[in-house]
């Protein structure tokens, strides 16, 4: 299911790349939402990025991933992974958007694109999963438990979210982060008191 999202999304992103008219058709515009009743938004913007770097970024942490989210998925969850793991990446696209929606409804001008949202509610589905694991950075040799690495994301995330300084989309990583961490959890809760015991 991984590599099918990241087949759609690229083959859909390269189009939008080439077309503008197209990518404004799909992107996260809140206040077309709101007073146009263009819902798909809420959904189609994950299909669009904002240039080819972004696009493989993306892609490369989706990649990463969202195959060892998917197979810890099927070891728990069996069959039921064809259910949960589309509602973790669907639901994370579309809950990361929800606190962006109440505060730009009224704002025309305001855009966002790219699945950031729901690769990081897959990632953080992940670090609940698989608290072992560690996590580096793109061409820095440094990795953190993965656990910490979460933390440290979602205060730099909720951060910078505050401070608006620049044109990524922070408290889409925010929200989806939680977004993918509550879902998990829901789904087996018992995962939350094993998460801890695995951490301590």
């Amino acid at each position: 299911m991984t590599l099918l999202i990241i087949g759609i999304t690229t083959l859909i992103s390269i189009l939008c790349l080439g077309s503008p008219r197209l990518s404004d058709q799909l992107k996260f515009n809140a206040y077309a939402i709101r007073h146009e009743g263009q819902g798909y938004r809420f959904l189609s913007y994950a299909l669009v990025h904002a240039d080819w770097i972004h696009l493989l970024v993306n892609m490369f942490v989706l990649y990463s991933f969202g195959r060892i989210t998917e197979s810890l998925f099927f070891g728990i969850f069996g069959t039921k992974t064809f259910i949960y793991y589309p509602m973790l990446y669907l639901g994370g696209i579309a809950f990361s958007t929800l606190y962006d929606y109440g505060k730009y409804k009224n704002a025309p001008y305001y855009n966002a694109v790219g699945a950031s949202g729901a690769v990081s509610g897959v990632l953080f589905s992940s670090i609940i999963l698989y608290p072992e694991g560690k996590i580096g950075f793109l061409f820095i040799p440094i990795e953190l438990p993965a656990p910490l690495f979460g933390l440290l994301y979602l205060v730099y995330s909720a951060y910078m979210a505050r401070r608006s300084s620049d044109n990524i989309g922070h408290s889409a990583h925010f929200w989806g982060a939680l977004f993918g961490i509550t879902l998990t959890v829901l789904l087996e809760p018992h995962l939350a008191v094993e998460f801890v015991r695995r951490v301590l």
